[in-house]
């Protein structure tokens, strides 16, 4: 690696030319981002090209953050204590396919023009980027968000809302949340999930459970918002329209709201508005949010030919959720395969995504959408939950590019 200021010099042309030397010359793929996302893409990238990764023609590099791989989605179960953390992570090297170059370093600044990344050590050079920078909660947008309330979005949260659950008797427990957010299910999904360990519990009888939205429905989706009124009403259940909050007072337990409304509680779960990777941000390529302004068919970054975006790091009008990626790495693969073999691009990602919707602690829905087809859940059921669960165990397989 060269020293830091010194680009390492990675960035070749592929073709069936030689250098000077008569030497065969190397194309750099870099993702940054080791996610769901950057590692699926990686992975499924290095079994496609793997002939040209042997002769040293392709070279891939993944750029992750972190050691540890985590499966967020499990985060829900942590929360009521069927699984542990540990059940939901492994390393990161552990889900790398041969052929990839895995790097743990951050990436600090891109620079699209030169067409290098920079890190603490290091410069890179590319020949094609591809952005897998993901989405984070932002719990300092709100004041006293990250001292007054709980969530259930990240590794600490997760383990702090199951303690703070374990011993919760009687009271208020308020959600609340902001949009654009990962998962736009899970809100609701913990609300169905904590009435029902509660109630398992023998506890519910004394708890008031209240959900809230920034919309003045259950959900910014016509057709999911639909689903959950049938079961809000058919229940008894509370909801609060058009809840956006503004300040949380852990000393008053109270949120105060863009409408100047309060509202009290004793326990506060709470799901803040989502930003792009603080990398996007201080590179100066993203909206105000720091998502990436992306073509929603071809998934390139805005005035870029050379660079991709994938999964929640994009500003598509679309759920933030893994399947999302998932299906927009079909497409990726096979337009930078193509790419690199001098064929067309003519792969197009549709819209498509897929999630499940658990709505009891052994109930599930499921729901499929693309961009001409709107999300509509279907029926809950035991089965349907059961599917659920076996995803959950599966997609390490999917991770490392086998589903």
């Amino acid at each position: 690696m060269g020293a830091k200021g010194n680009p390492v010099c990675l960035r070749r042309i592929f073709s069936e030319s030689h250098t000077s030397e008569g030497m065969n010359v190397v194309k750099t793929v870099a993702i940054v981002g080791g996610g769901a996302g950057g590692t699926l893409l990686a992975n499924r990238l290095a079994r496609r090209l793997a002939r040209e990764i042997e002769d040293h023609e392709v070279q891939l590099l993944l750029f992750a953050n972190r050691e540890v791989h985590v499966y967020e989605p499990g985060f829900l179960f942590v929360v009521t204590g069927e699984h542990e953390i540990e059940h939901y992570t492994r390393p990161q090297k552990s889900l790398v396919r041969r052929g990839v170059r895995l790097l743990m370093e951050e990436v600090q600044r891109i620079d699209v023009e030169r067409k290098q990344l920079r890190t603490a050590r290091n410069t890179y050079s590319y020949d094609i980027l591809v952005l897998a920078t993901g989405a984070r909660p932002d719990f300092d947008l709100v004041p006293g968000m990250r001292e007054g309330a709980h969530n259930f979005y990240t590794v600490e949260g997760s383990l702090r809302l199951r303690d703070a659950l374990a011993n919760f008797e009687k009271g208020r427990i308020l959600i609340v949340q902001d949009l654009p957010l990962k998962c736009p299910v899970a809100p609701i999904e913990i609300f169905f999930i904590i009435d029902a360990y509660l109630r398992s519990q023998g506890r519910r009888q004394n708890v008031e459970l209240i959900y809230s939205h920034p919309s003045p429905q259950l959900h910014h989706e016509p057709g999911i918002a639909e689903f959950i009124a049938k079961r809000f009403a058919a229940r008894g259940y509370t909801f609060l329209p058009e809840v956006r909050v503004v300040e949380v007072d852990p000393q008053k337990r109270v949120v105060r709201t863009e409408k100047g409304e309060t509202h009290e509680y004793d326990l506060l779960i709470a799901i803040p508005k989502h930003r792009g990777a603080p990398v996007i941000e201080a590179s100066g390529l993203g909206d105000t949010l720091g998502f990436l302004p992306t073509d929603r068919y071809t998934l390139k970054l805005a005035g870029r030919d050379d660079v991709y975006v994938i999964g929640d790091a994009t500003n598509i009008p679309i759920s933030k959720a893994g399947s999302a990626a998932h299906y927009q790495a079909e497409s990726l693969v096979n337009n930078i395969v193509h790419r690199l073999r001098g064929l067309p691009e003519t792969a197009r990602y549709d819209g498509k995504l897929a999630c499940f919707l658990v709505s009891d602690l052994h109930e599930s829905s499921f729901i499929g959408c693309d961009y001409n087809t709107p999300p509509r859940p279907i029926p809950s059921t035991e089965l349907l939950y059961w599917f659920k669960g076996m995803y959950n165990e599966m997609y390490w397989l999917t991770a490392r590019g086998l589903l």
